[in-house]
């Protein structure tokens, strides 16, 4: 069974004329009969009831022929499917993402990836940044948002584009603002204040970056940071500030993050910065990621923040 009979029995059993369908086929009729008929032998049942005036394809005939066409319209289709899959039209993306990109750049990334490419499944996974270092080293997913190491030291096969630098602000408890343990002033919250208060920060075998630009804002005042509580995800550190644990220090756009009992202050003076941006592997040119990354192109239009 081949393609080409497959077609000469949707034109008999469309035309029910063995001479019209082998006109249409640009065949004679013949042949035509032959190849119909070693398709029914091959199938193991009669596909048309024939006599000298008619055709009429058999109960058999008539249910197969709803399994054919469609089979063959497919076919038809392949070359418009190839052409979207080596454009990045259709296929698959793995995505991960640190935490605090969740507030900030990854919503926007999405929804405007996910406008120009509809048919492309996202899988999405959130992960600490050495965690989706590891893995795009070892191949698995394609591409990671994430706080870039010290100084840009990533490892060679791995490439990296900032997409936003945000400065870090306080979460502290509103019930510390209430009781005059801390004070607010002009919408934001003194270095004195800050330094003096108990901390909540990621560990530092996950977020060095971050750990040592928290730890860093507190040693640049003299002080080192009183840390009584360890988190990994930024969710559970702001839950942890809403019960009055600690203060934490986070990127500005977690004030998006509403939590009952949490008030975001600015930093008063020296607020440093926290970069995140996406990593991929160099050598990796899937048409789906070619296309996230010209989407993160124009990183200020994505985050709404500017990138530099």
């Amino acid at each position: 069974m081949d393609v080409r009979q497959l077609r000469q029995f949707v034109a008999v059993a469309e035309t029910l004329h063995f001479g019209r369908a082998a006109e249409r086929l640009g065949m004679t009729q013949p042949p035509l009969s032959q190849s119909i008929m070693a398709l029914e032998r091959e199938l193991g049942a009669p596909l048309f009831l024939r006599t000298k005036r008619s055709v009429a394809l058999t109960p058999f005939g008539t249910l197969w022929l709803q399994q054919v066409k469609p089979v063959l319209e497919g076919l038809a289709d392949l070359p418009g499917r190839a052409r979207r899959i080596l454009e990045g039209e259709t296929g698959r993306l793995d995505l991960s993402f640190v935490s605090t990109a969740d507030y900030s750049i990854l919503p926007a990334l999405v929804r405007r990836f996910r406008s120009l490419y509809p048919d492309v499944e996202l899988a999405l996974t959130e992960a600490t940044s050495d965690v989706q270092i590891s893995a795009l080293l070892e191949g698995m997913g394609h591409a990671g948002i994430v706080i870039p190491p010290a100084h840009g030291a990533l490892p060679e096969p791995l490439a990296y584009r900032r997409l936003v630098a945000e400065p870090l602000i306080a979460a502290v408890p509103e019930s510390w603002l209430a009781e005059g343990r801390l004070e607010a002033v002009g919408g934001g919250l003194a270095s004195g204040d800050v330094i003096a208060s108990p901390l909540i920060v990621f560990p530092r075998r996950v977020a060095p970056v971050f750990y040592d630009l928290v730890t860093g804002y507190y040693a640049a005042r003299g002080r080192e940071a009183e840390i009584v509580q360890h988190a990994i995800q930024m969710q559970t550190i702001i839950s942890l500030v809403s019960a009055g644990i600690g203060i934490a220090l986070a990127p500005a756009s977690l004030r998006h993050l509403a939590r009952t009992g949490v008030r975001y202050l600015e930093l008063s003076e020296g607020a440093p910065h926290l970069e995140t941006g996406i990593v991929w592997r160099r050598d990796d040119h899937t048409p789906t990621l070619s296309n996230l990354l010209s989407v993160a192109t124009d990183s200020t239009d994505v985050s709404g923040a500017a990138s530099g």
